[in-house]
């Protein structure tokens, strides 16, 4: 052939190997400072505070209250929060532990050469568009990916997307992209948990007198808008109460983590549990089915900040039940929704 030809002018003298035809799946869970000084917090929640999924109120008003008020102020107080939940022998955040546990584990369980697991943080470490790039140039040319929450929700399933496809924005070979959908109402994650509650509350040295649900919260003026996830939460908790053979009192539905002003869905985790214990309930149990995996939210707010609501009012046993995190019955679920949206691919 002609030295000058089109092929031969345009031929790489000495490119790399393009790897081709392997599946990756991502799993990716909300995130973790890198650490708990205040640097490190303010980092970590200039990052989150500043997604516009998670705070939809008018950029410019946002960015003064931002950054006067809350950044200034509130890293120290988080990063104490977050000191007494730290795994000192990894150095990091318990979300992060889990999360890279479930994708050793989903390897495991797979078995299959073909598939890469890695997993990733929407916010923090590690990010989302250097592990595409690696499953990328393993050689996956088709990536699953698997937004760790039950339910969805804009403020976490969505601004999960949002950044994968920025990051695809970004490529000049793009992989083709598949993302799970929900599982808040699948029979294997509902059969999970009411497995994992049972066992949870059969290992306690005392009998809750109710248990609460309790869920992440969202504004109220989201859920107006048309995000679906109070309907999510309300249908996994009736499935579970039915898997439980519980009634609507015994098990009862509560958002936690309100932050700011504005109405939040409602009942609100912490007043229920302010009022139980002024009601004369002295035994309660909290459950977290939000969560993949146990964090901030579940093993400080839930376990120390509520449980000290409880005993303060005149509460006196009080228990926050595990997550199902990497045990056999969290993998079961994580395993369960990969197999399914794998299909046809592998």
């Amino acid at each position: 052939m002609d030295a000058t030809s089109p092929s031969a002018a345009f031929r790489p003298a000495h490119h790399p190997p393009v790897l081709s035809g392997r599946v990756g799946v991502l799993l990716v869970n909300l995130g973790t400072p890198e650490a708990t000084d205040y640097w490190s917090m303010r980092r970590y929640l200039a990052e989150f505070l500043s997604d516009r999924r998670v705070i939809e109120a008018p950029r410019w008003l946002w960015f003064v209250i931002l950054n006067l008020f809350i950044l200034p102020r509130r890293p120290a107080a988080k990063g104490r929060d977050y000191d007494s939940i730290w795994n000192r022998e990894r150095n990091e955040g318990p979300l992060k532990t889990f999360t890279r546990s479930q994708a050793e584990k989903l390897a495991a369980a797979l078995g299959d050469g073909r598939i890469e697991i890695d997993w990733a943080m929407r916010y923090g470490q590690p990010p989302i568009v250097e592990r595409l790039a690696e499953l990328q140039a393993k050689g996956c040319d088709r990536i699953l990916l698997v937004p760790l929450y039950p339910q969805y929700c804009a403020a976490t399933t969505a601004t999960v997307n949002d950044k994968a496809f920025e990051a695809l924005q970004a490529m000049r070979w793009q992989p083709s992209l598949r993302v799970a959908p929900p599982w808040y109402d699948d029979p294997a994650y509902i059969e999970a948990l009411a497995r994992s509650t049972r066992a949870s509350l059969a290992a306690l040295d005392f009998e809750p007198e109710i248990v609460l649900a309790s869920f992440h919260g969202i504004p109220r003026a989201y859920f107006d808008q048309g995000d679906p996830y109070y309907c999510h939460c309300a249908k996994t908790t009736r499935l579970l109460r039915n898997a439980l053979g519980v009634s609507e009192d015994k098990l009862r539905m509560t958002f936690q983590s309100r932050f700011g002003r504005a109405e939040w869905l409602q009942p609100y985790t912490a007043e229920t549990v302010k009022a139980l214990a002024s009601q004369g309930v002295k035994r309660l149990a909290v459950l977290t089915p939000g969560f993949a995996a146990d964090c901030l939210e579940t093993l400080e707010e839930i376990g120390v900040e509520n449980a000290g609501y409880f005993t303060a009012g005149g509460g006196e046993r009080f228990a926050a039940l595990p997550c199902l995190n990497d045990g056999p019955d969290g993998m079961r679920v994580i395993e369960t929704v990969v197999r399914r949206e794998l299909a046809g691919w592998i």
